[in-house]
């Protein structure tokens, strides 16, 4: 394979039952919100939230800045990892690190940067917890010469300076959230001076940026239906990847926050399964953090996005916008809530779930570390904890499976993290 998609894949045609629309609180007497989203988002951006097709056509100057990243990514077999192991199971693993921002992020913020400067629109700005999606736009913007101001969840903005000077040499500003630069941030701090903030608070402080501010939209890294669409490069390229070396999936990995890595992993073979019947054994199992448990003990209602209370209601698996997750490192995984097409089909029965502490996962990237040589961010290594788990079961019980897993982002910015977890 040697070149990406020129398109991306829109699961909304082919879910199995009609997804639920955004939606205003009952008592919302101020304004629609529904009615900003034009305000927050570029109108491309919206026409693609809210599509039919199927199929979306990559626009010539993004998917030349795919190839400029290195897309098509590696799928590499983890064969060392099967040796430690002693696993009859095939292990692969779909290299979303080798982006310059060293995510899956990128896939987005290439794309959302692109239609802001289409609309002559002068900043973006954003939220971010781990920094992996403030990298990503950072660099997006740098690329398309737009302004980017990103909100930083305190305790990440504390833990992970590195990530903070990398968004910084891409020209973009960034704060510590909550911040005094907004009603919301300083209501917080009024309250709690040492917040450690969340997404959810990161999320308000950027939404009322924008809609204060002309020439500024606001940019998501997950949750949204066109935000899951543009990492749908991850899944179609490895479908044709897994054809070209004759094999077929039987447990598909991915770490889940919001939802974009592993739904742009998964999606185009839950597609399939859903079209024709292909893929009807495989396993797709995703994984999120004890932390903020929303698949695994969390509530599939009507909720907001954000903790002001800004964005529409979406129907999600959620642990409630006011939910605070301790500052666990793997911050990207702390978000209050589950995109709602993957929320649906968990709904589904047709996603199984998992979590775990910090202290497995950590672990798990420790010796994924020191058996491939790779060192992978600790929300990744969510995904290689249960890479591991499944591994061992097909030890014990001599099945020959290919497992094949997101690799969504590298820890080279991490390793003060991991310093205290290594023997």
């Amino acid at each position: 394979m040697h070149d990406p998609p020129n398109y991306w894949y829109n699961i909304v045609p082919d879910l199995p039952r009609p997804l639920p629309p955004p939606r205003d609180p009952e008592d919302d007497y101020i304004f629609s919100r529904i009615e900003i989203l034009p305000k927050l988002f570029p109108s491309e951006l919206l026409d693609q939230e809210f599509t039919a097709e199927r199929y979306v056509q990559i626009p010539a100057e993004v998917l030349d800045s795919y190839r400029r990243i290195g897309r098509p990514t590696p799928l590499a077999r983890a064969v060392r990892l099967e040796r430690f192991l002693d696993t009859p199971a095939k292990i692969y693993f779909k290299r979303e690190d080798l982006s310059p921002a060293g995510s899956h992020k990128v896939n987005t913020a290439l794309a959302q940067a692109y239609y802001a400067k289409k609309e002559n629109i002068q900043m973006l700005t954003t939220e971010t917890s781990a920094g992996q999606w403030g990298s990503a736009l950072a660099y997006a913007c740098a690329m398309f010469n737009i302004k980017c101001l990103v909100f930083m969840t305190r305790s990440s903005y504390l833990q992970k300076p590195y990530r903070k000077t990398l968004m910084k040499l891409y020209g973009a500003e960034v704060l510590p959230s909550p911040s005094d630069c907004t009603d919301v941030g300083r209501n917080l701090l009024k309250e709690r001076p040492e917040h450690p903030g969340s997404l959810g608070i990161a999320i308000s402080e950027a939404v009322e940026t924008c809609m204060k501010n002309e020439g500024v939209k606001y940019a998501i890294g997950s949750v949204m239906n066109f935000v899951l669409l543009h990492q749908t490069v991850i899944g179609l390229e490895t479908m044709k990847q897994l054809e070209e070396i004759g094999e077929k999936p039987d447990i598909m990995v991915g770490c889940v926050g919001g939802g974009s890595n592993f739904a742009g992993f998964i999606f185009p073979f839950v597609g399939k399964r859903l079209r024709d019947g292909e893929f009807k054994d495989t396993r797709f199992i995703g994984v999120e953090s004890k932390a903020s448990p929303k698949m695994t003990e969390g509530k599939y209602v009507y909720e907001h996005g954000d903790t002001a209370g800004y964005l529409p209601m979406l129907k999600m698996y959620t642990v409630g916008r006011n939910y605070v997750p301790p500052p666990i490192h793997a911050a990207g995984l702390r978000y209050h809530a589950v995109a709602p097409t993957l929320s649906l089909l968990i709904r589904e029965g047709l996603i199984e779930t998992a979590a775990y502490t910090q202290e497995e996962v950590l672990d798990a990237a420790r010796t994924f570390a020191r058996v491939e040589g790779i060192i992978p961010a600790p929300e990744t290594s969510h995904a290689i904890k249960q890479v591991i788990i499944e591994a061992q079961q097909c030890r014990r019980r001599n099945l020959q499976k290919t497992i094949v897993f997101c690799f969504s982002g590298h820890g080279l910015l991490d390793l003060s993290i991991f310093e205290e977890h290594t023997e």
